[in-house]
């Protein structure tokens, strides 16, 4: 089993990014999860032609221990498996409590074990990497942590935070960085920018994917860019980064 964690602040692709990478596993014939860690709860949002799922936290708070595994999750486009942690009401709770309890759930109804996912993908926040918000990287979960970064100084700096987190943790044997993902909002010297992230954080450009209007034209469409532009710059840098990616954890 493949298992990634996609971090990045907020607003720098991190769903699409998810997605597309799970659109391109499952067009290589593996089964594939898709688990949301971010309180909006709209990382699986394409994967069902624009329309929410409901939300772990929202159906343990409805059906409490009568949940079952089905409630849990949603099969989406190719089949994907798709999870949604969910967060608390606006202004009660921690958000990060719920990750920590919506993963709890899943446990206890021995997820894993009964989908066996070829490829597991957590789509998380990464602006503050604490409590629930590091559950991904915990042992037992992703194995690496791809984080995603634009040359934009807020992104670098968010990128930064990420890749101190994961190296805080890895002596208890936890996830690993297994690179940077530039994701590019066409800055000046963005290339350059990243590129000194990843010297400073040990790490490399794993992939370097194109401002592609193509994402925002099929998102208005509510479609998958790797399904109604499956050719265009953007799928085909997203499909060559899944490869990559499943031929690095082997190594």
């Amino acid at each position: 089993m493949h298992r990634f964690a996609i971090y990045g602040k907020g607003g720098i692709g991190k769903s699409t990014v998810c997605t597309a990478l799970s659109c391109a596993f499952a067009d290589m014939g593996l089964k594939v999860m898709q688990i949301g860690c971010d309180p909006k709860a709209d990382s699986t949002l394409y994967l069902h032609g624009g329309e929410r799922i409901e939300t772990m936290l929202d159906v343990l708070r409805r059906k409490r221990n009568k949940a079952e595994l089905e409630d849990l999750v949603h099969e989406g486009y190719k089949g994907i498996i798709c999870a949604e942690a969910g967060g608390p009401t606006p202004g009660l709770g921690c958000a990060g409590r719920g990750i920590a309890a919506a993963f709890e759930a899943l446990e206890e109804r021995d997820a894993f074990d009964i989908i066996q996912p070829d490829v597991i993908l957590y789509d998380v926040l990464g602006d503050v990497v604490c409590g629930g918000f590091a559950m991904p990287i915990r042992e037992g979960y992703a194995e690496k942590v791809y984080i995603l970064s634009s040359g934009e100084n807020m992104a670098i700096y968010a990128a930064a935070n990420i890749a101190m987190a994961v190296e805080n943790f890895k002596d208890r044997g936890y996830a690993s960085v297994g690179g940077i993902i530039l994701n590019r909002r066409n800055v000046p010297n963005e290339r350059e920018k990243v590129e000194v992230l990843a010297s400073d954080i040990g790490s490399h450009i794993a992939a370097d994917l194109p401002r592609d209007n193509s994402i925002a034209l099929a998102e208005q469409a509510k479609r998958l860019v790797m399904d109604m532009f499956p050719d265009c710059p953007y799928a085909q840098a997203v499909r060559k980064l899944a490869a990559d990616m499943l031929a690095a954890d082997k190594e």
